[in-house]
């Protein structure tokens, strides 16, 4: 990415420019040190004075809402936030309704706060004291949170709404990233001046440092990305664009810097789309020779290559167009022409406006419009909303304990998912079919937790944790592989799902690269085919092969190739490669092909559980066994029941030793209780023990006839029903 550079200054005042805002993506404001307001309109390059201030008013910055932002819609009222700068010098921090009435005061005394900003939910305010930065919650009773952040006096921070990441800046000449705990995620090295000015975009993906004759363009990891020396003086101030492609800053030469952000890439495969100038885009195809040129009419807010589709947004339209066939782009209206996301996946694509959440199919229809209690759609990113083929999953604002789910289709969202802490990260893998759906998120203790999604109408959720210490995750675009940043590691899942299945090959179906040559904080950027995309510390993409024969055989199993998929692991020989056939096979009750697989890792108990499920005549019984093998035993007895295999439900209980649960069903199933009572009597039996369970001491075993041959025929006549229920 880089910055085109404009210099504008109005011929009547040449007092230095202390503040700077955005009325609309075509118009700013700005203010003198002469006690001025001017408004300059970037398509007609007129300036204009709007008002003056007395003597005593000083400002030093101030936002500016656009019309569409105020409640008075009617009047077309624009308003203005003015700061100024015996603010906060007093040592006082306070907010103020719109109106101008004093709500609270939050700070007394003590040292000048020189910046504040607010959190993403406006329920905290970060403010500065001295060379520490502080979060307060407004909250009564609340602990505020402290930390020290500079060597030197801090002289402006800004908190972004939408990625929670806060950036500061001060005297030390040192820019710094850190999350809402006081963890550093980035510091810079020592600039050449003290920071001056800094401000996140609107979409939280850069932010814009200013500095004294310099500016310069980093993305949300800290990394620098352009970085340009004008001689303005020091900027004083930044602001950004609604849009998030341009900024605007107030230089103290009494210069108007505008600046445009070019070069925005997007890749996918072997093709690749850069934004050139503010309305052309240049397409290259990689093994073509001559790139192609897209020409707009309007500005390009911002686009996304991926699933062979180009999704270009300008300011009031979407243009959809496929790489091999760029001539005849679908095209339609935007609701809002203020997108400020897009996700897409292999069948569609989801809009994230100022007010509405869309979702278009490939050729411009909308297919769905979903919606949610408690979404703020200016809080949304990629790491708090996904998207796969026919579900939507988002994080809940009020209470980021809740992730809702949504059927593409649905009128209503089904039950949320409800986690014991905060989520930070999710999201939806992209293959196979709603059956196959997994949701993998990531909480505020960096715990990796999966959940599968199974049902349509009656949703159910499995949960269980997945690793450790993960900082960042991402799924593969072709099959349902997942890679995670976990601690010092690069960690590739190649078929999470065994959670599910057999959560004892967890760790054989795992691999492990090291990520000490990613630097600190690296940053997944794609995981497309066999090839991981990691952004370094140092801003360097870099790229990590996984075996191409994981992919081989998840194409396999997903189209039931399962002699292929034999073939291609007596190829591979490797162990990981077996444990993933096992558990798919296992999975789609490929029984003979699961025993080969469990043989050849050396799971000589699986083995011979698996020939006793073949043993049995009944698919009901079977699938019970099979769900057994996954630990899940509640399931299995609901399937059981649910069939009317009561007896078998009352056997399987016994096998795993819960013993209250199989006397509970055998009481109320009275016919079953003899059968329980002998089966513990030979339990306590083998080891010698008394009764000690008050549950089976209040059965006397005399008023019972109980014998061995019973026993013996009572089981005989149950599988024989058994059998003949085939």
């Amino acid at each position: 990415m880089k910055l085109k550079v404009l210099l504008n200054r109005h011929s009547d005042y040449s007092g230095p420019l202390v503040a700077v805002g955005w009325s609309t993506s075509e118009e700013v404001f700005f203010c003198s040190d002469e006690h001025v307001l001017l408004k300059w309109n970037l398509s007609n390059k007129e300036t204009g004075k709007v008002c003056e201030f007395k003597n005593d008013v000083r400002p030093t910055g101030f936002h500016a809402f656009s019309k569409a932002q105020t409640s008075n819609k009617k009047v077309g009222l624009e308003q203005i936030l003015l700061t100024c700068a015996d603010a906060g010098q007093d040592g006082n921090l306070k907010t103020w309704s719109p109106s101008g009435l004093l709500r609270a005061t939050i700070l007394q005394g003590g040292l000048p706060v020189l910046s504040a900003a607010w959190g993403p939910d406006s329920n905290q305010i970060l403010y500065t004291q001295g060379k520490s930065l502080i979060i307060k919650s407004l909250v009564p009773n609340s602990k505020p949170t402290k930390w020290k952040a500079h060597d030197g006096l801090i002289l402006k921070v800004s908190w972004s709404s939408v990625n929670s990441l806060i950036v500061s800046g001060g005297e030390d000449c040192k820019y710094k990233i850190w999350d809402v705990y006081g963890r550093q995620m980035f510091s810079s090295v020592v600039q050449d001046y003290p920071v001056m000015s800094l401000a996140w975009s609107s979409n939280g993906e850069v932010f814009a440092v200013g500095f004294h004759n310099a500016i310069r363009l980093c993305d949300k990891a800290g990394w620098s990305h352009y970085f340009e020396k004008r001689e303005v003086g020091s900027i004083y101030n930044i602001s950004w664009a609604t849009d998030g492609t341009q900024l605007a800053g107030a230089c103290a030469n009494g210069d108007m810097l505008v600046a445009q952000i070019i070069q925005r890439r997007v890749e996918w495969l072997n093709y690749e789309a850069v934004t050139i100038s503010r309305k052309v885009i240049r397409f290259k195809d990689a093994t073509q020779d001559v790139p192609e040129k897209l020409e707009f009419s309007e500005r390009v807010v911002c686009m996304s290559l991926n699933y062979g589709y180009l999704i270009v947004i300008t300011l009031s339209h979407c243009q959809i167009y496929r790489v091999d066939h760029l001539n005849t782009p679908f095209a339609f209206q935007l609701k809002e022409g203020s997108v400020s996301l897009i996700l897409q996946a292999n069948r569609n694509f989801l809009l994230v406006e100022k007010s509405v959440i869309s979702i278009y199919s490939y050729d411009g229809r909308l297919v769905a419009t979903p919606k949610w209690p408690n979404v703020q759609n200016e809080q949304l990113n990629s790491a708090n909303i996904s998207l796969s083929p026919e579900t939507v999953a988002v994080r809940d604002h009020t209470d980021e304990k809740m992730i809702h789910l949504l059927e593409i289709g649905s009128t209503t969202a089904g039950a949320p998912l409800l986690h014991s802490v905060e989520v930070t990260d999710l999201a939806l893998n992209q293959a196979g079919s709603l059956t196959d759906r997994h949701l993998a998120f990531i909480d505020k203790n960096r715990d990796l937790f999966l959940a599968s999604v199974t049902a349509k109408g009656n949703v159910s959720y499995k949960v269980d944790k997945l690793g450790l210490m993960v900082e960042s995750i991402l799924w593969n675009s072709d099959v349902n592989m997942l890679c995670g940043i976990q601690d010092t590691t690069l960690t590739v899942w190649y078929f999470p799902a065994v959670l599910f299945i057999d959560p004892r090959l967890l760790r054989r179906t795992v691999v492990m690269k090291d990520a000490g040559e990613f630097g600190r904080n690296p940053r997944l950027e794609s995981f497309i085919r066999g090839h991981i995309g990691v952004r370094r510390y140092d801003g360097a993409l870099v790229f990590s092969a996984v075996t191409p024969f994981i992919s081989m055989l998840h194409s396999h199993a997903a189209t039931g190739s399962w002699d292929d998929a034999l073939r291609l692991c007596r190829i591979a020989a490797d162990d990981t490669v077996w444990a993933c056939l096992a558990t798919m096979a296992v999975h789609a009750r490929q029984l003979n092909v699961a025993e080969e697989a469990y043989a050849a890792i050396d799971q000589a108990d699986k083995v011979f559980f698996l020939q006793y499920v073949k043993s049995i005549p009944n698919q009901t019984v079977q699938l019970s066994e099979m769900t057994l093998l996954s630990g899940n035993s509640q399931e299995a007895e609901a399937i059981l029941l649910q069939n009317g295999f009561v007896f078998r439900a009352v056997l399987m209980n016994i096998q795993i030793y819960n013993w209250n649960r199989a006397l509970e069903l055998g009481s109320k199933h009275k016919n079953h209780l003899e059968l329980v009572l002998w089966f513990r009597g030979q339990y306590l039996k083998s080891f010698d023990k008394e009764e000690t369970n008050g549950a089976f001491l209040k059965y006397n075993l005399e008023d019972y006839e109980i014998t061995d041959e019973k026993i013996k025929q009572l089981m005989a006549i149950e599988f024989d029903k058994e059998r003949k229920s085939v």
